[in-house]
């Protein structure tokens, strides 16, 4: 029993390590070339959602890296402060629950309607308010 617990951690751990390490650019490089540091669009929706889970558990990973996704968007008020939270809710592999990633849209652009299915792109980053830090994409565009 032991052995094939043994066998399945190894095999678990290949696949993992498989995914590789993309080389860093700056965020401006990033934006002009079209190149994405994290294409959640490219994986299973089991792995979007273990990845989304990963970037608000550690995000300091992710900072300065451009991330590409898919979800429904919301949008969220905050009634004591005024202040609009917008979002890209990503589901799991069974549509049970979702995980949602914060976001800027570029100056200029305008925001789609409430629960339509958007691609958003843009530069990870963190930002602290009333003492508590959170993660956002920011220069983010809806392709």
């Amino acid at each position: 029993m032991k052995t094939k617990s043994l066998i399945l951690i190894l095999a678990l751990l290949l696949t993992l390590s498989a995914c590789g390490k993309q080389p860093e650019t700056s965020a401006a490089t990033e934006n002009v070339t079209g190149h994405v540091d994290v294409d959640l669009t490219a994986l299973s929706s089991t792995m979007v959602y273990s990845e989304v889970y990963n970037m608000l558990t550690v995000p300091e990973n992710y900072v300065g890296k451009t991330i590409k996704m898919t979800g429904g968007y919301s949008a969220f008020l905050d009634e004591s402060t005024g202040a609009v939270y917008r979002v890209c809710m990503i589901a799991d592999a069974t549509a049970c629950c979702a995980q949602g990633m914060e976001f800027v849209l570029k100056d200029g652009m305008a925001y789609p309607e409430m629960e339509a299915d958007i691609t958003v792109v843009g530069t990870f980053q963190l930002y602290d308010e009333n003492g508590t830090t959170y993660c956002h994409l920011v220069n983010a565009e809806i392709v």
